[in-house]
């Protein structure tokens, strides 16, 4: 069985993120999105599919998620739906972010988010993002643009065992 960070370097963006879902490669998306309890649920080239169930601590006063961090998960959707187009992972540095707020998001319900790529380029990507509850009512959708972070594509990054 292949190391964590054999996969890092052997695995296309897509692959890499698969892994992630099925648990070969643990915690790989970091320290924030563990604080917001964001997950890989599925993950194809030009698409992924996270799992966030917002807990009280993301909560604004008024009980329901933050905008802020519902920014943050579409954030991640759409850098992540980016990546999954690479030859390697490489994380995405984000040029724009537009939000709209549809409903009301709560705590403890368990939501997907979903970014998919809508235009690649040499580079720039642009990707939609959507929040839906489990019903499959949209609650917050955003678009997109990325761009690759070069220092991971030059190896200097931790994701590239540096």
């Amino acid at each position: 069985m292949s190391s964590e960070l054999e996969l890092w370097k052997t695995l296309s963006g897509a692959e890499l993120l698969c892994a992630m879902a099925d648990g070969r490669i643990s915690d790989g998306l970091g320290h924030v999105a563990h604080y917001v309890g964001q997950t890989v649920v599925e993950a194809e080239p030009g698409k992924v599919v996270l799992g966030w169930t917002p807990t009280e601590k993301l909560c604004n006063p008024g009980g329901t998620a933050h905008g802020g961090f519902i920014a943050l998960v579409l954030d991640n959707a759409v850098g992540l739906a980016a990546a999954s187009l690479g030859e390697r992972f490489v994380p995405q540095l984000t040029l724009n972010l537009n939000i709209d707020y549809l409903r009301v998001v709560n705590k403890g319900v368990p939501y997907l988010v979903t970014g998919t790529v809508t235009h690649h380029g040499r580079r720039r990507t642009v990707c939609a993002g959507a929040i839906t509850d489990p019903d499959g009512v949209l609650v917050a959708s955003a678009t997109a643009s990325t761009t690759p972070n070069k220092a991971f594509e030059r190896g200097l990054g931790s994701l590239n065992g540096a």
